[in-house]
């Protein structure tokens, strides 16, 4: 079996630290040897199903030890994992399963019921026993007892994960066991994780970022101790009571965190254990940074900055944090990075270009995307008016990322803007299509529509509605409608009646977004 994979890392893990505690959830934990044994039966039942190599199986569920099971015991056969956010709708999650052809979900009881909305026609695995047709973990713990031995090849698929794309439906992104380990393997690196960390688990898994906390855990032999974010006192209890060193958080996590007022955030020497603080998916502010200080005083602040096609870019040191706030930092280890204008010529300090990624972290490229593959994934000749390419090597594949930034005196990198008009909202990428789609489809009276964002600090952007129509509809009976159909952070936080919308002069069907974002900004 390979070395690169997270099974190489569960089976060492479990003979030098089996009696150690790998998970706690609330009043529930698991040692290494438990996980492991739970990851077997699991993955045994899993090969019983007779389904071919390769194929897809999704976890739609919400966040608990049986979730890591789940996902460990997938990546410990030959099958693929396809993480589904709980927040997904069922249409949303219909169209997954079909454009990757997932052939089994594991799920809880609360998901059962989206899942028979679409009727799905695959294996159903529930945690829970919920009827006899469905088998469960409980079952499989009490009756599959075999002994159970895989071989995973690092270079094969291991994981399928979901954003949304150009085209408004979800794109999903295909990353190998190699690609978890190394992130793996160079987070706990410049992070300094140690076997002594307790890591907070509150992201959620349908993403790397999260996954990734899963995965440096089994890498240190650390403990990941998972958390469902409800309200600001329960999360800060969960970091107390878990004496969570390490704290992996999104920008929308830490304006959620200091929502309230100040006066009620428990006294700083209550956080003593942090060391470590990790932000990605989104742009941290001045403000999120010094709140963070205040509470988490003990704690080191990193500044990530991550792409689809690749695990990661940058990181800011945190000794950079409060000298340059607005900086993503530099190229992680083993990266390289450029900036390059349409020309391929390097930019001057300072000029805008698209940022290039080079080297390692790259992962597969789209399922079932040829479009966006041959947007994002481009031969290494791309560099060939910056770097040496000698001896004809070019089938080399870089990244060019539709990030625009640039670059200061000192090597440190800034985003501007991305290539095309996606919205970064909460951590996650919004397609204005996908909303304005469902619109169109859904509510008739509405003639024109066009989705746009403006500026929230809070939460990045902010997503906003404009239509025309006849006669102005009720705000609330818009979102009533949007809610059925979206995930709530694709649900606009504004909705804006206009009897026309501007156009485009070179195209009269076409809505002029920029005339309408410079309206709002200036109402």
């Amino acid at each position: 079996m390979s070395i690169n994979c997270i099974r190489a890392l569960i089976e060492e893990a479990v003979q030098t630290h089996s009696e150690k505690t790998a998970l706690v959830f609330k009043d529930e934990s698991c040692t290494y040897g438990e996980l492991f044994e739970k990851t077997n039966q699991v993955a045994f039942y899993l090969t019983e199903l007779g389904l071919p190599k390769n194929s897809r199986i999704g976890i739609y569920s919400n966040k608990g030890i049986e979730q890591v099971v789940a996902v460990l015991a997938i990546l410990s056969t030959d099958y693929v994992l396809v993480p589904l956010t709980k927040l997904l709708k069922p249409e949303q999650v219909e169209y997954i399963i079909n454009d990757c052809d997932i052939k089994c979900i594991i799920t809880d009881k609360l998901k059962l019921e989206n899942i028979e909305e679409i009727h799905f026609d695959g294996h159903i695995i529930s945690y829970e026993t919920a009827s006899k047709e469905i088998a469960s973990f409980e079952e499989i713990y009490k009756y599959y007892n075999n002994p159970y031995v895989c071989d995973v090849n690092g270079h094969d698929n291991a994981v399928i994960t979901y954003s949304f794309g150009l085209s408004g439906t979800p794109k999903g992104i295909v990353i190998s066991h190699r690609n978890l380990i190394d992130s793996a393997r160079v987070v706990s690196q410049y992070l300094a994780l140690t076997e002594d960390d307790v890591i907070s688990g509150l992201l959620i898994f349908n993403l790397d970022y999260g996954l990734n906390q899963v995965f440096c855990t089994l890498f240190q032999k650390a403990t990941l101790a998972l958390h469902r974010f409800i309200l600001p006192e329960d999360f800060f209890n969960h970091i107390i009571n878990d004496q969570v060193t390490v704290l992996p958080l999104m920008p929308v996590n830490i304006s959620q965190m200091f929502d309230d007022d100040m006066h009620r955030v428990p006294s700083a020497e209550l956080f003593s254990s942090v060391k470590t603080i990790t932000s990605s998916g989104g742009k941290v502010t001045t403000k999120m940074i010094n709140d963070c200080k205040k509470v988490f005083e003990q704690a080191d602040f990193y500044s990530m900055h991550g792409l689809t096609e690749a695990f990661r870019s940058t990181y800011l040191d945190p000794s950079q944090v409060n000298i340059r706030p607005d900086s993503i930092g530099k190229a992680i280890p083993d990266v390289e990075l450029y900036v390059i204008d349409e020309q391929g010529r390097e930019c001057a300090v300072r000029e805008v270009g698209e940022l290039i990624h080079r080297g390692g972290y790259i992962y597969k490229g789209f399922w079932n995307a040829p479009e966006e593959n041959s947007q994002r994934f481009k031969s290494v000749q791309i560099l060939k008016e910056v770097v040496s390419l000698e001896g004809q090597l070019t089938d080399e594949l870089v990244v060019a990322t539709g990030d625009y930034v640039y670059k200061d005196e000192e090597g440190y990198f800034y985003f501007v803007s991305r290539k095309d008009d996606m919205i970064k909202t909460r951590g996650f990428r919004v397609s204005p299509f996908e909303i304005e789609s469902v619109v169109v489809k859904n509510i008739p009276q509405i003639r024109q529509c066009a989705v746009v964002s403006v500026d929230n600090e809070l939460i990045e952007e902010e997503i906003v509605l404009v239509y025309s129509a006849p006669n102005e509809i009720s705000e609330k009976e818009i979102i009533f409608e949007l809610k059925k159909h979206l995930a709530s952070y694709m649900i606009p936080s504004r909705v804006v009646y206009k009897r026309s919308l501007p156009l485009v002069q070179s195209d009269k069907n076409q809505v002029n977004k920029d005339e309408i974002k410079r309206e709002l900004s200036d109402s």
